[in-house]
């Protein structure tokens, strides 16, 4: 039973629920790329490395951020400060899973989509981290690594990088930005005690996080649509965005009816681009797959 527990330990670490996310993201780039004439075999390297890379790197968050964590509500309960597990445990495991998943993607499908998850993995801990205790421009560049799984499953699958794959990146970069400056606003608070800035330090009222939020908002409905510009996806993926843009978007305008963003209005946002992801992932396999 105690190894049992301990193993669950570590596979909380992961944070498992966002790195399959991640893997399956992959996956989906992936099969648009080979436009759904995948061997099963480079398929499952691809989400077994992409999975334990993403896992090892969200655990090496952790061990970076622990006391940090420790401060905050939604984070005291993780492994690390809650006691559970010692930081070099983590630090040592962290590094075992990057190191493992990007040497299985390297092995089985390439360079590229090893690389690319090496950058990832480097500028979530290395940029991302230490940005979000110094400006909100930590949003804009934790965004990056979070849009990277699009790019590393596409490579996995041709070998190269192309003007569509910048086009299914570009999407996920954008979709990430209303969906955390909307949670960010909501946790304010809890990211004060850990000195986390992923909004503006000078807009206590959130006016400006309104805008921004529209803004992203209204630029991803348009880059939404780019795929079927370029030819990869057809009709049925055309009005399936717009109409999923156009409700992200209603969502956003919503948040600058008041003099302050809401807590109600930030949540819609938030709840909504949950909503607009997983849907954008099915509209780009199905569609692309068959045309």
């Amino acid at each position: 039973m105690e190894r049992l527990s301990r193993f669950a330990v570590f596979y909380e670490l992961t944070k498992p629920g966002i790195a399959g996310y991640v893997m399956v993201t992959a996956g989906v780039g992936y099969l648009v790329a080979a436009q759904g004439q995948a061997d099963f075999l480079p398929v499952i390297w691809t989400l077994l490395g992409t999975v334990l890379a993403t896992g090892g790197a969200l655990a090496l968050n952790q061990f970076v951020e622990w006391e940090l964590d420790a401060l905050m509500e939604r984070t005291r309960t993780r492994p690390i400060p809650s006691g559970r597990l010692g930081p070099k445990e983590a630090f040592f495991f962290g590094n075992l899973l990057t190191l493992g998943g990007i040497g299985v993607l390297f092995v089985t499908v390439g360079w590229l989509p090893a690389g690319l998850t090496a950058l990832s993995a480097l500028s979530y801990n290395l940029i991302y981290t230490p940005l979000k205790k110094v400006s909100y421009v930590s949003t804009l560049a934790g965004a990056f690594p979070g849009a990277m799984p699009t790019l590393i499953g596409w490579s996995a699958a041709v070998g190269t990088l192309t003007l569509e794959a910048g086009a299914v990146f570009a999407i996920a970069y954008l979709w990430q930005l209303p969906h955390v400056l909307s949670l960010g606003w909501l946790l304010r608070k809890d990211y004060a005690r850990a000195g986390f800035y992923l909004i503006p330090k000078s807009d206590p009222q959130g006016r400006q996080i309104a805008w921004h939020i529209t803004a992203f908002s209204a630029t991803l409905a348009l880059v939404g649509l780019a795929p079927t510009w370029l030819g990869i996806t057809g009709m049925v993926y055309l009005f399936g965005m717009a109409a999923l843009g156009a409700g992200l978007l209603g969502l956003a305008i919503a948040t600058l009816k008041e003099n302050r963003l809401t807590a109600v209005a930030a949540r819609r946002v938030f709840l909504g681009s949950l909503v607009y992801h997983p849907l954008f992932l099915v509209l780009l396999l199905v569609d692309a797959i068959r045309l």
